[in-house]
């Protein structure tokens, strides 16, 4: 883990976003564990964090990208260079796009049967596939869980029960968030089973992402699960992280800006916003500061600068109230920041950096120049 003093002493303009590299390839190892005992193959979700730096860093540790848009599979495209496979699936295929996007992408898989009818005859570049929709909801949150009730993402299981189509190679399937339990997975495997079973035509069968896999103590049920799955149904089977490669390896630098009591409670206003991390505010989420002390005997409630009421990170606890000028260090926001972030009220984008132990790199900053080009 990056230290909060390091980062203050080598970074002088915030908000800063910084990438730890080392960390990154450390999230890798266990999946490369897995690669070697059980023959699937990794691929990096891009969505979590599209950072053409960290696609090259990870390209060699990987099998290849997953992608959701045009933009996404061009981006994997390049960085890739033929050297490993792209899989897309989407609910927003356009027509429009989809001959491009079947040159660029290896594997399709299909969000519904009618997606599937409209498009699947316009190219012939690519394996088939179909995105299935399980109907076993294991998220708490309707929020975060694929299988909603009138779920948007996935051909209902039960629609598969006959048969698919003719000309699918493979399925895929993504039903939760964040999970550092394998049950869900063995629990979805499971019920694809019998059309696994039933359609001997299938060639691959996508896991999805969704899972910590450095978060989980024993991965060697998962790698059984996936050898059985290779060894009986001589099918490819496909893994799709992206907060497990990507979100212990995400800082953001901030700085106190304005410090003052509302209500009897103390106020610090940073020169970041929930605007770049989106998901404290969807999700009510409180990211974690390196800079809290748990059992600290005073608390301040952490702000964003801009005018939006509800730009607010959480009350923490310290020792001391940081003063104005300050630098304070929000952890584990490596993934669905960046991508997310916004210039709300004009304010500037944090800069990019990685860090690899030894050297500290500026990969982006953003100027005036850059916000009157966006409008």
């Amino acid at each position: 883990m990056l230290n909060a003093a390091e980062l203050k002493r080598h970074i002088s303009r915030s908000p800063a976003f910084v990438l730890d590299e080392a960390q990154v390839l450390a999230n890798l190892q266990p999946l490369s564990a897995l690669r070697a005992a059980s023959g699937c193959k990794v691929l990096y979700a891009i969505k979590a964090l599209p950072l053409a730096h960290l696609l090259g860093l990870i390209k060699p540790q990987v099998d290849g990208f997953s992608v959701s848009s045009l933009f996404e599979a061009k981006l994997a495209h390049e960085i890739l260079a033929d050297q490993g496979s792209i899989h897309l699936t989407t609910p927003g295929l356009r027509p429009d796009e989809f001959a491009e996007m079947a040159e660029l992408c290896s594997h399709i898989s299909f969000n519904s049967l009618s997606q599937h009818q409209r498009l699947s005859g316009l190219s012939a570049h690519y394996s088939l596939g179909l995105r299935v929709n399980p109907k076993l909801p294991f998220a708490a949150d309707r929020r975060f869980d694929p299988c909603r009730p009138h779920s948007k993402l996935g051909v209902d299981i039960e629609s598969l029960r006959n048969g698919v189509p003719d000309g699918i190679a493979g399925l895929q399937f993504h039903t939760v968030f964040s999970c550092r339990d394998l049950v869900p997975l063995q629990t979805t495997v499971q019920a694809l089973r019998p059309i696994l079973e039933r359609n001997r035509q299938l060639r691959w069968l996508n896991l999805g992402g969704g899972y910590l896999y450095h978060d989980i103590a024993d991965l060697e049920p998962l790698a059984e699960l996936i050898a059985g799955l290779r060894s009986e149904l001589a099918i490819e089977v496909f893994l799709e992280p992206g907060k497990a490669i990507v979100g212990n390896a995400g800082y953001l630098l901030t700085t106190v800006l304005d410090r003052f009591v509302s209500d009897g409670k103390q106020v610090l206003v940073l020169d970041t916003s929930i605007n770049h991390h989106p998901e404290v505010f969807e999700y009510q989420i409180r990211p974690r500061l390196l800079d809290e002390v748990a059992e600290g005997g005073q608390s301040a409630i952490l702000v964003g600068s801009t005018c939006l009421a509800g730009d607010v990170f959480g009350e923490y606890r310290f020792d001391r109230i940081p003063e104005v000028g300050e630098k304070l260090v929000f952890a584990d926001v490596g993934a669905y920041t960046l991508i997310k972030a916004n210039r709300f009220n004009g304010y500037n984008l944090p800069d990019v950096y990685t860090w690899n132990r030894t050297r500290l790199d500026l990969q982006k900053s953003y100027e005036y120049s850059d916000y009157r080009r966006q409008w």
